[in-house]
């Protein structure tokens, strides 16, 4: 379990790469920490920018989930359904994720 903590926080260690854009369609309330593990559009329709830079997130944090899997010898649907987990405790007041039944709620 703490390889699977450790390699999170890594992988929440790299998404500063692309964080301006990622913080600011979060503060904008367009994007969300969606159950999967994985980020969602909060509204549809979503714009094509913010479909773009979803798909660049989840195809990123996808080779690191599959990453911390191998490592861990745990599945995929672990390490995401964790990231997912500590992803909420690191969600900003005013930025969004999707509670236990799949609504969309702001800290």
């Amino acid at each position: 379990m703490k390889q699977i903590i450790s390699a999170i926080l890594l992988i929440l260690a790299f998404q500063s790469a692309w964080a301006i854009d990622l913080q600011t369609a979060k503060t904008q309330g367009l994007v969300g920490e969606a159950r999967s593990g994985y980020l969602e559009a909060v509204t549809e329709p979503a714009s094509a920018d913010v479909k773009a830079l979803i798909s660049e997130v989840n195809a990123k944090r996808k080779v690191q989930f599959e990453r911390t899997a191998k490592k861990t010898k745990t599945t995929l649907l672990q390490v995401s359904n964790r990231f997912y987990e500590l992803a909420v405790t690191r969600t900003k007041p005013g930025h969004y994720y999707q509670d236990a039944s799949g609504r969309w709620k702001k800290k």
